[in-house]
């Protein structure tokens, strides 16, 4: 069973940056599992914003290209998501996602707010 913490969310003025991480537990394989980071705002439905597999390919949301890098530390257990000039339509809980042959696992997510 893994587990996934997130942390860095917060609030945030538009055109600024904010880092998230995700930190797992409970898996030897860490370095095995596809992840992700999700985000659902208010009133709509949970949308992917990238992935990186476990060889480091990454594929990211149209609305975030050039603006998020989801990166992965193995030796860490930790995936990250660096946001940069963050825009008010990018306010949502994001969530990190692990996933490895079926197994699919989800952190309780974090607030991330982008308001003047």
């Amino acid at each position: 069973q893994v587990q996934l913490v997130e942390s860095g969310g917060g609030l945030v003025q538009p055109g600024g940056s904010l880092r998230l991480s995700c930190a797992a537990s409970g898996s030897m394989f860490f370095s095995m599992y596809a992840l992700g980071w999700y985000r659902q705002a208010p009133g709509k439905q949970r949308e992917l914003v990238a992935q990186i597999t476990s060889g480091g390919n990454t594929n990211y949301a149209d609305s975030v290209k050039g603006r998020f890098t989801i990166s992965r530390d193995n030796a860490k257990n930790t995936v990250y998501l660096q946001m940069n000039s963050l825009k008010p339509e990018d306010t949502a809980v994001y969530y990190c996602n692990a996933g490895l042959e079926g197994d699919d696992y989800w952190g309780q997510g974090t607030q991330v707010t982008v308001s003047s």
